[in-house]
């Protein structure tokens, strides 16, 4: 696939990055096959090889419209496409390219600004979240079905972090959403790292990973986020912290391309490089450690045996991670049954179920019916964006691998 950009992409620091990916494509097809959109949708440019005809179109100087736009906005970024592609073009780092650009030459509507700006702005702001929800919580009741469901659920309390002091030490940030919706995740990882003789140590001054932003619209704020963070981390990366982990897949995903995002900035290359090199998800690092240490598992309660285990893109596509937290499971003598359509996203995509929430509800339902389909006590994933999008409409729990596995510390372990 051969490109020739107008004279405003030629000049771009992206172009030689934009042109090598455009041009890796072979236009085989076999990305539609694996395309969620392109499976609801049937129409070839929401599927990655149209959005790239597309993408190349723009920024050659064809003229773009609302319409463009919104083939672009449709795609989930779950890089599924990427798995697929025996070419390997690096699909994810051109559509955020094409989706910027589409910003600058269709601008939205005022509302459809303001809306998008209050959500990155909301999200991103932990004092807010944690009052909207204690609000939403206490007057739930209230609500109507509909709007209840859409709620979060309350966390269940869970064990005070631990203290333990420990010479190992490993990095978690701080984030934006999850510390208050799903507190657990990052206190089940402590404990599990702590049965092992490693400390998790929640990086003070850190934040938001940058992705909603990154995914809305605004890069330079997504920008500003990771420097942030990575401002936050160093001091500790030079004391010799030995990785960062994330316990939700979406964001590890994001600092793993850290370093490809400021690339091109003279003064954080080369930390950012660094940063995404020290990047672990939980399942690398729980992996390395349990196969020379051991875990004091409780034995399984009677009927908690069967689970299913729903994969978030960002795990198995964006971190190529496929297969390894079910081996975990299994070694913890969970019964997991295989699911079809493994590949398929969920749906939830960040904010994509709130922007896109026909699309996202339709592979919702579609994903809980495979996931159902061999009666499972509970599904476990790896992504706070997943679990809540499936805890909607799930008949079951829709747990986070690390708790289900923290759960059954000895007592005092967890306390």
């Amino acid at each position: 696939m051969r490109v020739e950009f107008d004279q405003w992409m030629n000049a771009s620091t992206a172009a030689a990055d934009v042109k090598r990916v455009i041009e890796s494509c072979v236009h085989c097809g076999i990305c539609t096959s694996v395309c969620p959109t392109y499976e609801l949708l049937d129409h070839e440019l929401d599927s990655p090889r149209g959005r790239i005809y597309l993408i190349r179109d723009m920024l050659q100087g064809a003229a773009v419209s609302a319409r463009t736009r919104d083939h672009l906005d449709r795609c989930l970024t779950c890089r599924a496409c990427e798995s697929a592609c025996p070419s390997g073009v690096e699909y994810g780092q051109l559509i955020d390219i094409g989706r910027q650009e589409v910003e600058r030459r269709v601008p939205r509507s005022l509302p459809e600004r303001i809306k998008r700006t209050l959500l990155r702005r909301a999200l991103q702001n932990r004092p807010l979240v944690r009052v909207a929800l204690h609000v939403a919580w206490m007057l739930r009741a209230l609500m109507p079905a509909s709007l209840q469901k859409r709620i979060p659920r309350r966390p269940a309390r869970t064990g005070a972090w631990p203290t333990r002091p420990h010479t190992r030490k490993v990095l978690t940030l701080l984030g934006c959403v999850q510390g208050t919706v799903a507190p657990g995740y990052d206190r089940a990882l402590a404990r599990i790292l702590d049965q092992f003789g490693v400390a998790l140590v929640a990086v003070k001054g850190s934040g938001c990973c940058g992705a909603i932003s990154q995914h809305l619209g605004a890069p330079q704020e997504a920008l500003q986020a990771m420097r942030r963070n990575i401002d936050a981390c160093w001091p500790l990366v030079e004391a010799g912290a030995e990785a960062i982990l994330l316990s939700s897949s979406g964001c590890g995903s994001m600092v793993e391309d850290y370093a490809h995002l400021l690339k091109d900035d003279p003064l954080y290359a080369t930390k950012a490089a660094r940063i995404s090199a020290l990047l672990r998800d939980p399942v690398e690092l729980v992996g390395s450690l349990w196969s020379t240490g051991s875990l004091p598992l409780a034995p399984l309660p009677a009927g908690q045996e069967k689970l299913v285990f729903h994969p978030p893109c960002s795990l198995q596509h964006g971190m190529r991670l496929k297969g390894r937290v079910e081996l975990l499971l299994q070694r913890a003598g969970y019964q997991l049954a295989p699911v079809s359509e493994g590949h398929l996203c969920c749906g939830s995509a960040g904010t994509y179920s709130l922007l896109q929430p026909a699309l996202a509800g339709q592979l919702g339902s579609r994903k809980l019916d495979k996931l159902m389909a061999s009666q499972p006590q509970a599904i476990a994933s790896a992504n706070i964006g997943c679990i809540m999008h499936l805890q909607k409409d799930s008949p079951v729990p829709v747990r986070h691998w690390l708790e289900i596995l923290a759960d059954r510390l000895p007592a005092g372990e967890r306390t």
